[in-house]
């Protein structure tokens, strides 16, 4: 795990990101697009809170120095459009249509996939849609399959946020392994990302979809993808536990796996070296112009 003081470093380093727009169908999306070389797209997770940067923010230096780094906000996230979920649902099918409009919108061609939780949902859903497009894939404490278990005391502070201070240390303390300590601006930062009406009827139903099990595929569909895939689990994640990644190897013919030690569900921010160096280790393998 990174000391403070380099942490702080990469924040300062992270905060000159550009906001970038575009228009993906009705959906006003917001993303980063940072450095040059192959294509490697970040997709975050569908905790309280969530979004680009506060998943990515540590990584995204790193892993520009020799990518493309593209961070996109899902639908219902960050800065990206809240549509009315009178109007629109907030399910899996969804984000995974989103996120692959997006990047025919963005005329991107052969893309690395890198998704944390819901993010790797989406990232496979992408690819299921359209699996010339899809280079590798990154599944970090990965959704798309059903936890064999009864939902985890983690897993529901996430689903029973309640918009409190406390509250978001709640799933934070959910999300991370007991080792890590968030710091103060972390934890204020996500808190103020839930406090908009838009991003609270969006949390609220993304819940209740999740709740339906609507990020689950098709177990024999995943078997079709032949991309190389890395499975990238914490050992003490209890969101989506190590049952789940050991699944993912089965299913997945061109595989391989990662357990990181004394890491909850969010390795990227609690192991960023460990993680990064990992991923770019997979990736020297696999990508292409």
């Amino acid at each position: 795990m990174i000391g403070h003081s380099q942490q702080i470093e990469i924040v300062e380093i992270s905060m000159q990101f550009e906001s970038q727009f575009i228009q993906v169908g009705n959906i006003r999306t917001h993303y980063y697009d940072v450095g040059q070389g192959p294509v490697l797209v970040l997709v975050h997770g569908g905790g309280a809170g969530a979004d680009s940067y506060g998943n990515w923010r540590d990584c995204i230096p790193v892993f520009a120095k020799d990518y493309r780094v593209i961070a996109v906000d899902m639908v219902g996230f960050g800065k990206t459009d809240k549509p009315d979920p009178e109007t629109f649902t907030y399910d899996q099918p969804g984000r995974n249509q989103h996120l692959s409009d997006f990047l025919d919108v963005m005329k991107l061609e052969k893309v690395n996939l890198i998704g944390n939780s819901m993010g790797g949902a989406a990232s496979i859903g992408a690819t299921l849609l359209k699996p010339a497009r899809t280079n590798s894939l990154v599944l970090m404490g990965s959704a798309g399959l059903p936890i064999p278990e009864r939902p985890s005391n983690e897993l529901m502070h996430n689903l029973n946020y309640d918009f409190t201070v406390e509250g978001m240390r709640r799933v934070i303390g959910g999300l991370a392994s007991p080792t890590f300590t968030p710091s103060e601006e972390l934890v204020e930062y996500r808190y103020q990302l839930t406090m908009d009406p838009a991003t609270k009827a969006a949390l609220a139903a993304v819940n209740l979809e999740t709740r339906k099990g609507t990020l689950n595929f098709d177990q024999e569909l995943l078997r079709t993808i032949k991309q190389p895939v890395l499975v990238v689990n914490g050992k003490e994640d209890k969101v989506s536990p190590i049952a789940r990644a050991n699944r993912f190897l089965e299913l997945f013919d061109n595989s391989w796996g990662y357990i990181m030690p004394h890491c909850g569900h969010w390795a990227m921010i609690e192991q960023t070296e460990d993680f990064c160096s990992t991923v770019q280790l997979f990736l020297s393998r696999v990508t292409s112009e």
